[in-house]
């Protein structure tokens, strides 16, 4: 995608859904887009019982995205969730228009992977994620050729030959880069276990929530880090001395909603770190408006790559830019979540049980000498028993 690439985004309000939830995935998926380079431009919704088995979303709502595209020179059409090989080309279909690219949010999210992979470690795992989503799809990519199959006496044509002779050399390809990527992923093990018994702290988060900013001031490293989804792709880990106190500190790629399957799998080992890891640092970004739900999503994702039963320390970031939604005093309404302050969100997280957690921001530096003795105290914990003579005089 380019900066000049328009896009649309669709997405459907099943039954008993919220519109305003369904509006707010619709605008993660514009920022995704955004990220990989194109400009937002509408946003359609349509409520249905369940997404159309043909076309995901019904004829007429279809048709009005096809007259708005061709109106507004628009490039991209992205739907929220990911389309069978059979929705995709159905809707092609009826677009009909070669200047527009029909995607799924999978597809967006494997663009934005690909623009981000900076390693060979990183591409070739990218790399593999888009050939595991491409195939199944792989039969749609030759319906163009269905016309040639032959006549009288035989089973097949020039199409079903192309598509096999495709589904061979895409699975041969998935073959080779799992052999490669086992290749790096048993050096990667060995790297690790070479560290030692240092203790391990790995930062956790829904992408763009602050992670590598702060990897930046506690381990004083260069980690890229910017406003944008999926900055880091390549796990990146420092050395942290605290009071005397050393352990490894790791920060890999963020997690999402609606994470690709296929990107989970082929970044297993690059998560390894998470899984190793002896505490965990779920940093959160608390002005997000649903940042609740991206913890469920980070603590679903942990368990998905079983690395969720671990002390696990919560960072709720970006306070400075945590405001409040006013409430009228006069409305019928009970005051929700999105009216409290941020005393009250402290003292409800606070509040509860096992629930370790601290309210800073990394931008401002506000909260971080209490973040560092909070760590020293929990690694100085776990140090002393690996660790039980490093202070006896000889």
């Amino acid at each position: 995608m380019s900066s000049s690439n328009k896009a649309v985004f669709v997405g459907v309000i099943l039954e008993k859904g919220s519109e305003r939830k369904v509006k707010e995935y619709l605008d993660e998926l514009e920022f995704l887009a955004e990220t990989a380079g194109a400009i937002g431009d509408k946003q359609f919704l349509q409520r249905l019982d369940r997404p159309d088995k043909a076309t995901y979303i019904g004829p007429g709502k279809l048709q009005e995205i096809k007259e708005y595209c061709n109106e507004n020179d628009i490039e991209y059409i992205i739907f929220d969730d990911e389309l069978t090989g059979m929705q995709q080309r159905n809707i092609e279909k009826v677009i009909d228009n070669n200047a527009v690219n029909v995607i799924d949010r999978t597809s967006l999210i494997l663009e934005i992977f690909a623009q981000r992979a900076k390693t060979s470690y990183a591409k070739m795992q990218v790399e593999l994620a888009h050939y595991q989503y491409l195939l199944p799809r792989l039969a749609g990519m030759w319906t163009h050729l269905e016309r040639q199959r032959g006549g009288m006496g035989t089973r097949g044509g020039m199409g079903e030959t192309q598509i096999e002779i495709d589904r061979r050399i895409v699975k041969e390809k998935i073959s080779r880069l799992k052999e490669q990527l086992t290749k790096v992923d048993r050096q990667m093990a060995t790297q690790r276990s070479n560290r030692g018994s240092l203790v391990r702290l790995s930062l956790v988060g829904y992408t763009n929530v602050g992670k590598s900013t702060l990897m930046n001031l506690l381990a004083k490293s260069d980690v890229f880090a910017e406003n944008k989804l999926f900055a880091t792709l390549d796990t990146t880990v420092r050395k942290v001395v605290i009071e005397n106190v050393p352990f490894l500190l790791s920060d890999t790629v963020g997690f999402i909603r609606k994470l690709p399957t296929q990107l989970i799998e082929a970044f297993k080992s690059t998560l390894d770190e998470v899984r190793e890891a002896d505490i965990l640092v779920h940093v959160v970004d608390i002005s997000h408006p649903d940042f609740e739900e991206q913890m469920e999503v980070v603590e679903k994702t942990l368990k998905d790559i079983k690395a969720f039963n671990k002390p696990t320390y919560v960072v709720f970031n970006k306070i400075d830019a945590y405001y409040p939604e006013e409430y009228d005093e006069y409305s019928l309404e009970p005051k929700g979540k999105e009216h409290r302050t941020l005393e009250e969100l402290k003292n409800s997280w606070i509040a509860r049980e096992k629930t370790p957690c601290i309210f800073i921001s990394a931008k401002n530096r506000i909260g971080l000498d209490k973040l560092r003795i909070d760590l020293y105290k929990m690694v100085a914990e776990i140090h002393a028993g690996r660790y039980p003579f490093d202070n006896f005089l000889w």
